[in-house]
């Protein structure tokens, strides 16, 4: 019985997750129009960080900041300022969409990545349910994308899911050493800092404008869409294994896309539908358990 409440209870959040996700990509879209995005970025980061630390106060002492420093800048650093950075950087050179298609080969990579460095199971049928998703995904962004492609944008997309994925690897690895709270607080709040320091080192704060789109996003962004989706992420990828997680993420995408369509009038097409196959085909084989099932081993 506890098993199964165990199981209700991680796939609720797994629920809430994906539709914080899903909902933010509309969000931030627009409230970046009034911001520049490395300030956007670092105040979304920042002031979650910010609110995770007064709500964890009382459990400072797990904090060990002296000995754990090095822990938790790395975790910043790939979490946080790269991925965030890069993904922002990204944009310029690439649509939207074929930005995204690319940055969602992060549940492939973070398969290996898991396999590779957390002994997690890989299975022949595993891999086939990560790369379904993917599929999945370019079907879902196809009629998003345009003929352009640029190399570096391309280049900067792959990066941002290798980073990614290996921030994610990196937090499970240390969950034993480091209290994985204040891991996710930490990362916040340093690489919060560090891309607030870098907006204002490299962009105008004059351009920014304040008005009820910008300061909306900015509250969910710090909220729900950082500082909740952070931890509902960690946990659940602590908690379970990172590849089965990380196919439950491809429906993030597949989510903004009917969300824009109610909200912003966009057309919901046959490829949408095409994709949402793909990707229930891939959570399906990822989380797929045979009695007898051959594991690969690592070479």
């Amino acid at each position: 019985m506890g098993n199964e409440s165990s199981k209700l209870m991680s796939y609720t959040l797994l629920v809430l997750l994906i539709l914080i996700w899903g909902v933010s990509w509309p969000i931030y879209k627009n409230g970046v129009n009034f911001m520049p995005p490395l300030l956007f970025a670092g105040v979304r980061a920042f002031v979650g960080g910010a609110i995770l630390v007064v709500i964890a106060w009382k459990n400072r002492h797990r904090l060990r900041f002296k000995s754990n420093w090095r822990y938790y800048l790395i975790s910043a650093t790939l979490n946080i300022v790269l991925y965030l950075g890069i993904q922002t950087v990204g944009l310029i050179y690439l649509p939207g969409g074929l930005f995204s298609v690319l940055v969602y080969f992060q549940p492939v990579l973070l398969g290996i990545l898991a396999w590779w460095f957390l002994g997690e199971g890989m299975t022949i049928t595993k891999i086939i349910g990560l790369v379904l998703g993917f599929i999945g995904i370019f079907l879902v962004s196809m009629d998003g994308l345009t003929i352009h492609v640029s190399a570096i944008g391309v280049t900067l997309a792959l990066a941002t899911a290798l980073v990614w994925a290996s921030g994610v690897v990196y937090v499970k690895k240390n969950k034993t050493r480091v209290d994985p709270y204040w891991m996710v607080v930490m990362q916040l709040v340093i690489g919060g800092a560090v891309l607030l320091f870098g907006g204002f080192v490299t962009e105008d704060a004059s351009t920014i404008i304040w008005n009820m789109g910008l300061i909306s996003s900015l509250i969910w962004g710090s909220t729900a869409g950082m500082a909740i989706a952070q931890i509902l992420y960690y946990k659940l990828i602590n908690e379970g294994e990172a590849s089965k997680v990380g196919a439950f993420t491809f429906l993030v995408p597949i989510l903004s896309v009917i969300i824009s369509a109610i909200f912003l009038d966009e057309a919901i097409t046959v490829n949408l539908f095409y994709g949402m196959i793909f990707v229930g085909l891939s959570i399906y084989l990822v989380n797929y358990q045979r009695k007898s099932k051959k594991v690969l081993s690592k070479i």
